[in-house]
């Protein structure tokens, strides 16, 4: 599977900093930067558009600084805190960030907090390979422990701003990862994106009714400019056929 690029938000007052930290992730082959904000408040309409996966943010900014923003937000991205003030930083780790860098910062100590978010990233959902049975479970990360999940028994996944809820019959987990990620690492030709929103498992999909998708009685919306191309797969493997 190829390796995503993780999605980057940068937070900052100074267009300075801003290209200096663009410039350091164009270096690296997983980051790309998604947008630039020059406000926290700038900062919080981009993730309510946008799936983010990474937000260096800068702390000493007008009206709300970066530290009462991140504690603002109910289910934040991961965050690398960029400043050139060292006193914050007990503050930043309670509120777990994934490191804390002081301006002006080296690229190897940029490399050092860049690596540590791309392994957190990647630790949240794993795969487990099989010899002759591709891509049959996942493994996801439950607080210090691993949890095995069959895709099959995964009823539908719901997009939580930069958290996934993955639902099945009897519970349902909550991951810190992007709806993008998911959709790529499970079997493509299993899954649907009905919504930006719903990633759900074909082969659980009891009826599709107007703008609706039932499965296992939870009714998920069916975006419209998705509607045909989720019948033309229905038909085609003839998922309702009698």
């Amino acid at each position: 599977m190829k390796e995503l690029k993780l999605r980057c938000l940068i937070v900052d007052d100074e267009p300075g900093a801003i290209e200096g930290i663009g410039l350091y992730i164009d270096k690296l082959d997983f980051l790309e930067i998604a947008d630039t904000s020059f406000s926290a408040i700038e900062a919080a309409e981009v993730l309510k558009l946008q799936e983010i996966d990474l937000m260096f943010l800068d702390i000493n900014m007008p009206n709300l600084n970066g530290l009462e923003f991140l504690e603002s937000l109910k289910n934040p991205p991961l965050v690398i805190i960029t400043t050139a003030y060292s006193e914050y930083a007990l503050e930043g780790f309670r509120l777990n960030v994934v490191d804390y860098l002081l301006k002006p910062m080296a690229f190897q100590r940029f490399f050092q907090a860049a690596q540590k978010a791309r392994d957190i990233f990647y630790s949240q959902l794993l795969l487990s390979k099989q010899s002759d049975k591709a891509h049959e479970d996942i493994y996801i990360k439950q607080g210090d422990r691993f949890v095995r999940l069959f895709w099959r028994d995964i009823l539908y996944l719901e997009s939580v701003q930069n958290y996934v809820n993955i639902h099945l019959e009897d519970k349902s987990y909550m991951i810190h990862q992007t709806m993008t990620f998911a959709e790529e690492i499970l079997p493509k030709g299993s899954f649907f994106r009905i919504h930006k929103s719903f990633l759900v498992n074909l082969s659980q999909i009891e009826s599709v009714r107007g703008g609706r998708v039932y499965v296992k009685g939870q009714e998920l919306p069916l975006s419209k400019y998705r509607r045909d191309d989720l019948f033309e797969i229905v038909v085609n493997k003839k998922l309702f056929s009698k």
